[in-house]
């Protein structure tokens, strides 16, 4: 793993595939909560905005700004690891790298033993080729 200097901004993280796996028993429950939290806040939303006129919301109320905190919570820990969710439905993570003197994303989703693709910076996902 190295540090790249950004002139406007901390260092960016750049990974290797070792240090990326390393981070996947983490990245898997981050991602298990995120999209826990996700359905809640979007089944929630709805309802919360019919009854919190009369109550505050009562119990959905409690479960939607639990599920924002955790929302919130984690995002900012994926943040702070240095790796991006691109889709946290299917769980997909880029993980900034160099490859071959170039900026590149290792690419990663839930279901994948460990990170075994990568793409350019502008191909996403459908670029994806093994390493």
């Amino acid at each position: 793993m190295s540090d790249r200097p950004d002139p406007e901004g901390p260092p960016e993280r750049l990974f290797t595939a070792d240090d990326a796996d390393a981070l996947l028993p983490e990245l898997i429950g981050a991602i298990g909560r995120i999209k826990q939290a996700r359905h809640v806040v979007l089944s929630r939303g709805r309802r919360i905005r019919e009854v919190s006129t009369r109550n505050g919301g009562g119990a959905p109320g409690k479960e939607y700004w639990e599920a924002m905190a955790t929302l919130r919570r984690d995002l900012q820990a994926l943040a702070r690891l240095g790796v991006i969710l691109r889709d946290a439905e299917s769980g997909l993570i880029d993980f900034p790298a160099r490859r071959e003197g170039q900026d590149v994303f290792l690419c990663w989703r839930i279901g994948e033993e460990r990170v075994a693709h990568w793409h350019g910076m502008e191909a996403g996902f459908a670029g994806r080729r093994a390493l």
